[in-house]
């Protein structure tokens, strides 16, 4: 038996679809979920968390509350399914679930914020067996990477701002019992399991580096990677002989590898057919210095033959939030920009994860302000080495990044000559009032926390800050079926910016219909939505490019 998710018009709220793994037949089974996926025990049934779809109001924008934990057996209606684990006193707080390799235990995690989670397993071979905490007091970020017949494999930030990872006993996994298995670098770590191992993946200035260790906590080997970028993959079941990886960066299309577990050694298993030369290519990594004198990371990309004259177009990309590190990836899309002698920048901006929770911490509620000034530096560290001019700049953000572009166009109109902000969380004094915005207070705070709160707030947040000036050109997007950023931020954004500039940039709003956040767009849809952005680009910069 297998599930899978589909989501209509790009709703967050999908239906869950059971099919005969053997036949490729749907069973009849359909569920209503909202951000889950199915956790099976056997072919018997699966674990997935739910809300109560709204009754009153607008499913699209109605206020998301009360996500539990449910069992659903197969062949059953939803409305039969078993309630695992739920509490109405906490109506904010997110809920997931999902079994162990061996199918022997159930691994619960609770978070009433984007940051920080509660942890609790229960044992799936004994019948009505407790749900036993292993973390409830949501500080930190706990996940269990691992189970053997002994221990848990916890990755944890706890003492441990980039991560590390500890051992709990099976027979007791309170944190008092827990013994560091592998400790702490200045690196950020995200761990895997696979053929008996332990991978670590460690974040080094945005780029990746792998090791690999066995049961002991020794490491065995450093895994040998194809170049500077991006890896991510290293699962697989514990008997098995390999595994696989992809690869990427800003100039290497996605590439899947296998690897021999024992032996570390790795060939090509799977190539892109996009037609791109990687070695026309160069990324390279600068350090600059934000307005407070911190420095921070970009990763510049362009053809190798382009003169640096300050002429060049360029796209400066970035998010800052959430703990959400950009990577380097490659774009088919990109390709447009740098064959036509462009520049893509991605700067590692302050409330991301790019170097821990400390990281992500200089870029929330009341220091907030630091991710704008950071991106700000980055458009004027371009400018002033000549890789573009403002006149050439265009900068670019979704959702969090939404909200980044909206109040630096805002605070600094003259910052570029074209602005993208896509999905974006434009009205930060309402924000948590609409479907999941109450989960983001983590990294915003709200309105309501404190007189304090809400004036630092309303002097970034984007809607409020428009006044009558000369703002770059503007092609706001959005979607017609985004409900976790609903699309009347945009609109109001939109609406307020056409009403107040003074120039003769034009300022525009894509809405596109029967598509989410970023979700539920056909190939052509996602073809027409980048045409249209590269166009108002390019024709605002009154380039003409090649084809």
């Amino acid at each position: 038996m297998a599930a899978y998710n589909i989501s209509e018009g790009g709703s967050d709220w999908q239906k869950l679809v059971v099919m005969d793994a053997a036949n490729k037949k749907q069973t009849g089974d359909t569920l209503e979920i909202k951000f889950s996926g199915a956790s099976w025990k056997g072919n018997e049934g699966f674990y997935y968390g739910a809300y109560q779809r709204p009754v009153n109001g607008n499913v699209l924008s109605a206020k998301n509350d009360n996500q539990k934990l449910y069992y659903h057996k197969a062949g059953t209606s939803q409305s039969a399914d078993k309630l695992v684990y739920g509490d109405d006193s906490h109506p904010v707080r997110y809920m997931s679930g999902y079994t162990s390799e061996n199918e022997n235990w159930l691994i619960i995690q609770t978070a009433n914020e984007t940051y920080g989670n509660a942890l609790y397993v229960k044992d799936l071979t004994k019948p009505d067996a407790p749900v036993i905490p292993v973390v409830t007091d949501m500080k930190h970020s706990h996940y269990i990477v691992d189970v053997d017949d002994q221990n848990f494999y916890i990755q944890t930030d706890k003492d441990a701002p980039t991560g590390k990872i500890v051992i709990a006993p099976i027979s007791d996994p309170a944190q008092a019992n827990w013994k560091t298995f592998v400790g702490t670098k200045p690196e950020v770590l995200t761990a895997s399991s696979g053929g008996g191992y332990i991978f670590c993946s460690y974040l080094k200035d945005a780029v990746t580096k792998v090791y690999q260790f066995d049961k002991t906590g020794k490491q065995v080997r450093e895994v040998q990677l194809p170049g500077l970028g991006t890896a991510s993959g290293f699962g697989s079941w514990k008997e098995d002989k390999e595994l696989y990886f992809v690869f990427t960066s800003y100039t290497v299309p996605a590439t899947i590898y296998k690897m021999d577990i024992a032996s570390g050694s790795s060939e090509i298993y799977k190539l892109s057919k996009v037609q791109f030369k990687p070695e026309d290519y160069e990324s390279k990594q600068v350090f600059y210095t934000s307005k407070d004198g911190t420095k921070i990371p970009m990763i510049i990309t362009y053809k190798k033959e382009i003169e640096l004259n300050g002429n060049n177009p360029c796209l400066l990309y970035g998010y800052g939030g959430f703990s959400v590190s950009l990577t380097p990836y490659f774009s088919t899309s990109n390709i447009i920009l740098l064959e036509n002698g462009g520049v893509f920048a991605v700067p590692n901006i302050r409330g991301g994860g790019e170097y821990g929770e400390e990281w992500h911490q200089q870029g929330i509620k009341m220091k907030k302000q630091n991710v704008f000034d950071d991106f700000m530096a980055a458009a004027q560290w371009l400018v002033d080495n000549k890789y573009t001019s403002k006149d050439k700049l265009a900068i670019e953000g979704g959702s969090n990044g939404g909200l980044l572009i909206g109040a630096c166009i805002t605070q600094k109109p003259d910052i570029c000559k074209v602005a993208f902000p896509a999905v974006g969380v434009m009205d930060m004094l309402r924000y948590h009032k609409f479907t999941a915005g109450s989960g983001w207070a983590y990294d915003y705070g709200t309105s309501e926390d404190s007189k304090e709160m809400f004036d630092y707030i309303y002097h970034y947040s984007p809607v409020h800050n428009i006044k009558e000036a000369t703002y770059p050109a503007t092609l706001i997007t959005t979607a017609d079926h985004d409900d976790r950023v609903v699309p009347a931020h945009s609109f109001k954004f939109a609406a307020t910016m056409q009403e107040n500039n003074t120039g003769s940039n034009p300022v525009l709003i894509r809405i596109e219909t029967k598509a989410g956040h970023g979700a539920g767009q056909s190939t052509l849809q996602i073809i027409e939505q980048q045409t249209d952005k590269w166009s108002f680009m390019f024709y605002n910069m009154e380039i003409s490019p090649k084809y």
